[in-house]
């Protein structure tokens, strides 16, 4: 498991319900003793996009075969779990490291505004 692995996880609803299997990003690995990963998650639904902060990755893109995604679909930047490596149900791809630098330039963008 690695920064930039798309992969599929029973994310965590807000309200802490017990959630779908959906695709995720990896953000990053916690620093420390413990196995926990950073997630970010990706729905197709386009219309939840916040423009200027989540990335879409189109099936035209260079990285979208090797994501293992089906659709265009959403990095949703403000969907964000913190798991153990352990509760992650497959790894589907990756997408690029150019896209993943990008993805993290959004998220401490938005993380610094005042």
């Amino acid at each position: 498991m690695k920064p930039g692995d798309v992969v599929l996880l029973r994310f965590p609803q807000t309200d802490l319900a017990a959630g779908k299997l959906r695709p995720c990003l990896v953000v990053a690995l916690a620093p420390g003793r413990h196995p926990d990963v950073l997630l970010a998650l990706i729905t197709s639904r386009a219309y939840q996009e916040i423009p200027d902060l989540d990335e879409t990755i189109e099936p035209a893109d260079a990285d979208f075969p090797a994501s293992g995604l089906k659709a265009r679909s959403i990095i949703r930047l403000t969907r964000l779990a913190t798991v153990e490596e352990r509760v992650i149900n497959a790894r589907l791809g990756e997408i690029s490291p150019e896209r993943l630098r990008r993805v993290k330039m959004r998220l401490a963008g938005w993380i610094m505004k005042d």
